[in-house]
């Protein structure tokens, strides 16, 4: 099995490493993640700027773009053959509920699911890199199940995996969650710069608003790793018919 590892926390992060060397003995394992971090940048690609790619002394390619980018350049030339499978992470914080639209890690995962590469997007749920080893192991032990279970190779999806922060023995077995909601972000944050202008930092997410039972919030904090297979096709399919009959209308109104 060969798999292509990325992630937004930047190619030195912990997260990274740990999944890296859980993975290395049991697949062909290639790293090609961000030179900085670059958390909350989503699919964003560079387009306007060159970009460049460098190998570490561990052997880990990195790249001054964003996690999609990462992605994109190891998928259309950098590697020379297509990955079996396209991981994310581990990142350092939970992608839960609204965190899945602004999430680079998430980014990168999808950047493969839209080369047509099956993906998962790997996150832990508490800041800081507590029992990271402990959750490599679990990422690497589902790994191997999808693949025992012959789920690679055959048709693209995009899973979206949080861990929690526990040891190993204490983490809980796999719930398949829907994705819960966020209330929303908490004020920007402003201050003086040293020039006496004023900044504006982004505040931080908002506190769960939808943990209800079947929901990704719900399950980590029972101490349960949460899966959810994501999508990318952002049609409100059950509202077509309602938009229909209500252009129908407008363009009805404007001719009269």
């Amino acid at each position: 099995m060969k798999i292509l590892i990325s992630n937004d926390d930047g190619y030195q992060a912990p997260g990274l490493v740990a999944l890296y060397e859980a993975l290395k003995t049991v697949a062909e394992v290639e790293v090609v993640a961000p030179e900085q971090n670059n958390s909350a940048k989503s699919n964003a690609l560079t387009l306007h700027s060159p970009l460049y790619v460098h190998r570490a002394s561990n052997g880990f390619r990195y790249v001054n773009g964003t996690p999609a980018d990462c992605v994109h350049v190891a998928l259309t030339g950098l590697l020379g053959y297509r990955p079996d499978l396209v991981l994310s992470g581990i990142n350092n914080g939970a992608n839960m509920g609204d965190d899945t639209i602004y999430s680079g890690t998430v980014g990168a995962a999808m950047e493969g699911y839209l080369f047509g590469v099956p993906a998962i997007a790997f996150s832990q749920i508490e800041k800081g890199w507590a029992h990271i080893e402990a959750a490599a192991l679990k990422a690497r032990e589902l790994v191997q199940q999808i693949d025992q279970q012959r789920l690679i190779g055959h048709q693209p999806w995009l899973l979206n995996v949080n861990i929690p922060s526990l040891p190993l023995e204490q983490i809980k077995p796999l719930k398949v969650c829907r994705l819960g909601r966020r209330h929303a972000a908490e004020k920007v944050i402003t201050q003086p710069s040293p020039r006496g202008d004023t900044m504006y930092w982004i505040g931080g997410a908002g506190p769960a608003m939808d943990d209800a039972e079947g929901t990704d919030f719900h399950a980590t904090t029972l101490g349960h790793m949460s899966l959810t297979p994501l999508m990318v096709d952002l049609t409100a399919h059950e509202h077509l018919g309602y938009w229909a009959q209500t252009a129908a209308r407008l363009s009805g109104g404007g001719d009269a």
